[in-house]
């Protein structure tokens, strides 16, 4: 028999390598900016065009690479951070693979230009594929450039697994936050289509994360420190007032390496409890430093996941400093869990002694002797003057009189009474039998002829909502109604770039932006249906549904997401009570709707109960 094992080319194995390394633009954003860091960089600059999929560009003015460095690096397994396998147990660095540019050269077009300070030119090298196209010298600053143009050209299917823009874009910025957060000592900028999205200038870990998030994220901060011999943790974590529905604010960083971490996840949610409102998360931007040599950073691919020697001690430690922080900044009592802080002594008082209080009272006062007018101190010293009544034998002056005459003459007592009827209801009121009940506040009851139908109110009103928003923003504009004073919201950068690109549509709804810049957003005019109460956390229920969803490129599904996304933000929810009109009005809506039996998210809306059904029930 044949031999049938053989050995696969170069090209092959680097495109399997990559589809472990590069999973999306945003994969190969974070090598090439670790790789930056890791050489010593100060100035770090990413340039993007179309989320990643014609042109990831990383600028740095580091150390550089020799021409036979440049070289090297393009070769799988080749790193200058390893050079035994015990090294793997004690990194301080980035990326060590030794595959990560290799894995990205075989599947786009890779254009590297560097050059070390003491040489006089650099050296310019272009791959496609992983085959070298070209090395040439060329003159630039010290530092290195790296471009990777058409990602996945070579691979078709691949690309076509890519998500949208605005996905693709979120992972990148995602990336960009984890690496700039870590970094407060090294200037990051980035653009994107041209337009600068970030510009973040050297400082220190607060200024880094107000600058990364808006203004408005200072106040939101509790800083945290604590140091043991096994752990020191420095950072911030959020105020329970400003918890947010989604997990976008949620930072930890060992060693100055991003990872994620459920079990310390859980520590922080431990700390905040019974401070957080029901389904909203914390945020926190937490620094740990431990012992490289107790750490495990090679469980996972991307290096996000880490094995701890001893977590449970770390979960302890964690989870007190933040609860000791949350208390020493009045965010949560420490000791007296009822105290009450309407009953402290305010800062004027503090110290003063208590005065007792001095009352004059007329040992004079008779209330059953006529009042004459006495001139005396307490009169004088009273601020209100009596007036005159009269005598209390005077209530009962001809009360006898009165209740003999109402006694003696019971034929003119009146007494209410029901009119009878012949039937239960009249024929006025027959006609106006209520049909609908509501069941806990949640289902609404409806009578059918073959039985009787219940309806999930939540869900019937997501439908009835999302066929009419969808019809405004694809067919027809919207009524909009014109605030008074505008409403205005703060948001971070990204989160501003895509209400910007959902622009359109939410204008077809009925908003009305005045003002949209880099970090405010301010509302002039809102949808006839919506509150102005709720207009930041609808915002904020459609930029989360951006990012979590998987929207394609056409412009039809962003409608729809937008539709789906203000359906369930508006929609009653379980638990509020409605009137037998309301009830009525939303079973007749539903039934008008084209797919009345599911939600937006195709769940059931309603069920069906026949009488025979219930009468199997009383065999």
């Amino acid at each position: 028999m044949a031999d049938i094992i053989q050995l696969l080319p170069d090209h092959v194995a680097n495109q399997i390598a990559a589809g472990e390394v590069v999973q999306r633009p945003a994969s190969v954003v974070k090598e090439l900016l670790e790789n930056s860091i890791d050489a010593g960089a100060n100035t770090i600059k990413l340039i993007i065009k179309e989320a990643g999929k014609t042109l990831i560009q990383v600028i740095d003015n580091g150390k550089g690479m020799s021409v036979t460095d440049a070289r090297l690096s393009f070769e799988r397994h080749a790193t200058s951070k390893i050079k035994s396998a015990e090294d793997l147990f004690n990194l301080n660095t980035k990326g060590f693979r030794g595959e990560a540019l290799a894995s990205i050269a075989a599947i786009a077009h890779v254009e590297l230009k560097t050059k070390q300070e003491a040489d006089d030119i650099g050296t310019q090298i272009k791959i496609e594929g992983s085959e070298v196209v070209s090395q040439d010298p060329v003159v630039i600053p010290k530092g290195t450039s790296i471009a990777v143009k058409n990602l996945f050209y070579n691979i078709p299917a691949r690309r076509n697994f890519l998500k949208s823009n605005t996905v693709e874009l979120r992972h990148i910025i995602d990336e960009f936050h984890r690496v700039t957060l870590a970094h407060p000592s090294i200037s990051f900028s980035m653009h994107h289509n041209g337009s600068e999205l970030f510009n973040l200038p050297e400082s220190n870990n607060r200024q880094r994360i107000v600058n990364t998030f808006g203004g408005k994220t200072n106040e939101k901060l509790v800083p945290v420190e604590e140091v043991t011999e096994v752990l020191k943790i420095s950072g911030f974590v959020g105020k329970p007032e400003f918890a947010r529905k989604t997990r976008g604010e949620q930072f930890f960083f060992v060693n100055n390496r991003f990872i994620k971490s459920s079990y310390l996840n859980h520590a922080i949610n431990a700390a905040f409890e019974g401070l957080l409102r029901d389904n909203t998360h914390a945020s926190y931007f937490l620094y740990l430093e431990v012992d490289p040599q107790t750490i495990d950073i090679n469980i996972h691919p991307t290096k996000t996941e880490i094995k701890f020697d001893d977590e449970h001690t770390l979960y302890a430690i964690l989870r007190s400093a933040v609860k000791h922080s949350l208390g020493q900044f009045n965010i949560a009592p420490i000791l007296d869990f009822e105290r009450d802080s309407n009953l402290d002594t305010p800062y004027n008082y503090q110290g003063k002694s208590a005065h007792t209080p001095h009352v004059e009272v007329d040992r004079g006062f008779n209330p059953f002797v006529d009042e004459k007018p006495k001139s005396t101190v307490a009169s004088s010293s009273m601020s209100f003057k009596k007036e005159p009544v009269a005598s209390w034998e005077s209530l009962y002056v001809g009360l006898e009189s009165k209740g003999n005459e109402v006694s003696g003459n019971f034929s003119e007592v009146q007494f209410e009474t029901d009119e009878m009827t012949s039937s239960m209801f009249d024929e006025e009121e027959t006609k106006k039998i209520q049909k609908t009940f509501q069941l806990h506040n949640k289902y609404i009851v409806n009578t059918i002829k073959s039985g009787m139908l219940v309806i999930d109110q939540n869900r019937a009103h997501q439908r009835v909502l999302y066929e009419d928003f969808l019809q405004q923003i694809t067919v027809k504009e919207a009524v909009s109604q014109q605030l008074l004073f505008p409403l205005e919201l703060k948001f971070s950068n990204t989160e501003v770039v895509i209400i910007k690109e959902l622009q359109s549509q939410l204008e077809q709804t009925g908003f009305v932006f005045s003002k949209l810049d880099n970090e405010a957003i301010e509302v002039s005019g809102i949808p006839v249906s919506v509150k102005e109460s709720n207009i930041n956390a609808i915002l904020e229920q459609i930029i989360s549904d951006v990012e979590n969803d998987v929207p394609d490129n056409n412009h039809f599904s962003q409608s729809d997401l937008l539709a789906k996304s203000l359906a369930k933000s508006l929609a009653i929810k379980n638990g509020n009570r409605l009137t037998i009109p309301e009830q009525e009005h939303l079973v007749n809506s539903l039934f008008a709707c084209k797919e009345p039996s599911i939600s937006p998210t195709n769940r059931t809306t309603f069920i069906t109960m026949k009488v025979n059904d219930i009468d199997k029930k009383f065999n």
